[in-house]
C-alpha cells in the first residue's frame, strides 16, 4: 500500500518518530532511576503498547476499564485504572482481579474509599487502593496537607483494603511554555506526592507507591527522589499543544491526519479538504497558547511543515485550509484539488480516538495497519 491508495482521512503514524519519541521518554526516566507506567490512554492501540513495553515500560495506566480488560487478555496484568473509582463499577474491577489482573484503583474521598471497602467486605476480597493527590489545583485529588488524607487512609485501612500507594498528575502543566516554569512545576509535583506519602507513614499505613507524572514535568523533572514511578501518555505521539509548551517540535509528532483536498473557495482564499471536526476533533487545545494552529498545521505528504498553512476551520466533514493571518489568492494553484496533505493535531488523544486503526507508516514507505478501540 501507499499513501495514494488510502481512503483519507486516515490517521498516519509515523512509526520512525513514534520510536524515537517512546526511546526518548524510556530513557529520561530510566536516567531519572524510577520506573515507568505509560498511560494507553493516548493510543488504546496493543501494536503501539508492545513498543512501549519493550522499551522498558512497566505496567501500564489505563482510564478506562474497557481498557484494562483489552490490555489484560493481550498480557498486561500490572494495571492502574487512574479515574476515581464509583461503586457501579467495582464489579468490573472485581471481576478483572478475580481473572488475575493485578489493577490497582485510586480515590480522593472518604466516601469513595469506604464504598470499596464495603464491597470488598461483601465479596472477601482486599482491593490495592491508591490515594489521588492534587499537586496544582489543576482537576481532581486530595491537597497533600489536607486532614482530609488521612481520614481517606484510615477509610482504606478499616476497610480492610490496601493503601498501594499515592500518585498525582500536574496537568496544569500544560499552561505552562519555558523550561523554569516546567521545572518548577515538576519539582512541586514530586514534592506535594512525596510529602503526602510520608505523612500516611508517619500515621502508621504502608505506602510504597509514589507514583507523578505529565509528559510535559516527566521531561523536565531534574530529579525525582521519594518518587518509585513516573506516568505520561501524549509524549508517544506528541501534538501541537506539547509543542506549545515547548517539550517537542513539530516534527516530533508522529500523529497525524491525511487528509484530500477536495474544492477552493479562491475568493476567500480557502482550499477545502475532507478532515473536518469529524476526524480532527473538536479540540481547540492551542487557542489559548501563544500560536494558534486553529485545528491544526498542514504538512507535506512527507510529513514537513508548511508554514503559515493551518486548518483555520471545520465542519463535521470539510475543513477549511488557509493561511493565518494573510489571505493567499494563489491557494487553488498552490495546493490543486486532488493533493493530501498531513494535518498535525491540537491534541493526539482526541484526534486518536476519532478512528478505528491507524496507518503506520514505515520509513521505507510501506504501511501497516494498527488497529485500535473505543468506548468505556
Amino acid at each position: 500500500m501507499s499513501l495514494n491508495s488510502l481512503n483519507t482521512p486516515a490517521a498516519l503514524v509515523d512509526v520512525e518518530r513514534l520510536q524515537r519519541n517512546v526511546r526518548r521518554m524510556q530513557d529520561r526516566v530510566d536516567a531519572l532511576g524510577v520506573a515507568f507506567r505509560p498511560h494507553v490512554k493516548t493510543t488504546k492501540c496493543l501494536d503501539i503498547v508492545q513498543l512501549q513495553r519493550a522499551a522498558g515500560a512497566r505496567g501500564i495506566t489505563v482510564s478506562t476499564l474497557k481498557e484494562a480488560a483489552r490490555f489484560h487478555a493481550a498480557g498486561f496484568t500490572d494495571i492502574l485504572y487512574a479515574v476515581g473509582i464509583v461503586p457501579a463499577k467495582l464489579p468490573q474491577a472485581l471481576a478483572l482481579r478475580q481473572g488475575g489482573c493485578d489493577l490497582k484503583l485510586i480515590t480522593d474521598s472518604v466516601e469513595g474509599a469506604q464504598a470499596v471497602g464495603a464491597f470488598a467486605r461483601d465479596h472477601g476480597h482486599t482491593f490495592d487502593v491508591w490515594i489521588e493527590i492534587d499537586s496544582d489545583g489543576h482537576r481532581s485529588g486530595v491537597p497533600p496537607e489536607a486532614p482530609a488524607l488521612l481520614d481517606i487512609g484510615r477509610a482504606l485501612a478499616e476497610g480492610g483494603t490496601r493503601l498501594g500507594g499515592v500518585m498525582t498528575h500536574a496537568g496544569a502543566s500544560y499552561e505552562l511554555d519555558t523550561p523554569a516554569a516546567l521545572a518548577a512545576l515538576a519539582e512541586q509535583e514530586r514534592a506535594g506526592c512525596v510529602r503526602a506519602a510520608e505523612r500516611l507513614r508517619a500515621a502508621g499505613w504502608p505506602c510504597p507507591v509514589v507514583s507523578v507524572g505529565s509528559t510535559p514535568t516527566a521531561l523536565s523533572a531534574r530529579a525525582l527522589p521519594g518518587v518509585t514511578e513516573v506516568r505520561a501518555g501524549v509524549y508517544v505521539f506528541f501534538d501541537l499543544v506539547m509543542a506549545n509548551v515547548g517539550v517537542c517540535a513539530p516534527d516530533d509528532i508522529a500523529l497525524s491526519v491525511l487528509t484530500t483536498v477536495i474544492g477552493h473557495q479562491a475568493d476567500k482564499g480557502w482550499a477545502i479538504v475532507d478532515a473536518g471536526w469529524m476526524a480532527m476533533s473538536r479540540d481547540r487545545g492551542t487557542q489559548k497558547q501563544k500560536h494558534d494552529y486553529g485545528y491544526g498545521q498542514a504538512c507535506t505528504p512527507e510529513g514537513e511543515v508548511i508554514p503559515g498553512y493551518v486548518l483555520s476551520g471545520a465542519n463535521q466533514e470539510h475543513g477549511i485550509l488557509s493561511r493565518a493571518g494573510a489571505m493567499d489568492p494563489e491557494i487553488a494553484r498552490r495546493f490543486p484539488v486532488g493533493t493530501q496533505l498531513r494535518i498535525l493535531p491540537n491534541h493526539a488523544c482526541a484526534t486518536g480516538a476519532q478512528f478505528p486503526h491507524y496507518d503506520a507508516l514505515a520509513a521505507d514507505g510501506s504501511l501497516r495497519e494498527w488497529p485500535r478501540f473505543h468506548g468505556w
